[in-house]
């Protein structure tokens, strides 16, 4: 069986943590967790909170940086911090032609790793910083691969796609879906980099000004991928806007270079998703219903077609319009419109009598009530 890069990162580490006799951690350059080994007696509040959540937070990493770690080609001694239970460490940058992939840190809590001892532990470091730098060189090519997969040009879509089977990364003839991340406010957006160590490694991944594409290839659960997604992005974020997070999923297609449609229908479930709160965080395509005539052509055509003068004064008066919404949501039920407005029943009939008034539409006509409905559900979305 063929030896993966996370066995030879792991290889190193434990090569590593054996010849220093010290507890090791192999971090990339943006903190996100790659391998580690233990020796006894070695853990520490960041050691432990980087193992459990594969990733070390924006404070940790601007602290140790602080110390010259991204610049340093020689090993960088950082010192303890009792206040907040942090051990002395020492950290190997993991270089290769110069540039730092990454970083190798070993607890030092008696002091005993010396000079001669350390120099021979970057020559292993400097291993590891060269097969970091090729896992950076491959995903860079794996990103523009699917950029080009996902390109409105079926040519450049079908060298894709042949382009990643060659490779080994996913079949032409295994069904694959398209997850959208973006924010519900694009004001919020920010490109960071996701801890693509968690995800399995068919899974491609592609960042755009505005949004991060990615390909998820069978047998792995959607799903699945699209909460370790968002918790990926959502973690490199302030508190303040994760919860301004969505997904979009796409429904699978069963040929590599059909991508570009589970793309689109997952980029129209995240529009979806942030007019209509419900679908969120995960708006998928198959769930949508009514809202997949979003698809159906220019959005001009779309809202002359449903966004009638009747729908249009409506609109015109927002408690009107919800109790228009839910009252269709409820299928006409009273008692629950009653309910789920927090209002008496005999206020509901008024309000339903003024609709009528104003719509010019009969509520007990099963065509007018769809004329309705479908209006005020997309008119949101339509403009």
């Amino acid at each position: 069986m063929a030896t993966s890069a996370t066995d030879h990162f792991q290889d190193l580490v434990d090569g590593i943590s054996r010849l220093a006799a010290a507890s090791a951690t192999l971090e990339d350059r943006d903190f996100n967790l790659v391998a580690f080994a233990s020796q006894s007696g070695g853990l520490d509040v960041i050691r432990q909170r980087s193992i459990l959540q594969r990733r070390s937070s924006p404070e940790v990493r601007a602290w140790f940086e602080g110390f010259g770690i991204a610049r340093s080609d020689r090993p960088v001694r950082t010192p303890a911090d009792p206040e907040h239970g942090v051990l002395p460490r020492v950290c190997l940058p993991a270089r290769w032609n110069g540039v730092t992939y990454g970083y190798v840190w070993l607890l030092e809590a008696d002091g005993r790793l010396d000079d001669e001892l350390l120099n021979g532990a970057m020559h292993e470091a400097s291993r590891a910083g060269a097969l970091l730098a090729q896992q950076a060189r491959v995903r860079e090519r794996m990103e523009e691969r699917l950029q080009n997969l996902l390109s409105p040009e079926r040519a450049v879509a079908e060298e894709a796609a042949e382009e990643i089977a060659a490779l080994g990364l996913v079949e032409r003839d295994r069904p694959v879906a398209v997850l959208a991340l973006e924010t519900v406010r694009g004001e919020d957006w920010q490109s960071v980099p996701l801890n693509l160590w968690r995800l399995p490694r068919s899974v491609l991944a592609a960042a755009e000004t505005d949004h991060i594409s990615l390909l998820v290839p069978g047998p792995h659960s959607v799903a699945d991928i699209a909460d370790r997604a968002l918790e990926l992005y959502r973690e490199r974020l302030g508190a303040d806007v994760r919860d301004g997070v969505i997904v979009g999923v796409g429904a699978p297609r069963e040929d590599l270079a059909e991508a570009r449609a589970s793309w689109r229908e997952a980029r129209l479930a995240v529009r979806v998703g942030r007019a209509v709160p419900a679908f969120r965080p995960t708006a998928a395509w198959a769930d949508l219903g009514i809202y997949r005539l979003l698809a159906c052509g220019p959005q001009r055509e779309l809202r002359d077609a449903v966004v009638d003068p009747a729908v249009r004064r409506l609109l015109e008066e927002p408690e009107l319009l919800l109790t228009a919404q839910t009252y269709l949501d409820h299928a006409g039920s009273a008692q629950q419109t009653a309910a789920a407005l927090s209002i008496h029943r005999q206020t509901l009939y008024h309000r339903l009598e003024k609709i009528q008034r104003i719509t010019g539409l009969d509520l007990s006509d099963g065509r007018d009530r769809l004329r309705l409905h479908l209006g005020v559900s997309l008119a949101p979305l339509v403009g």
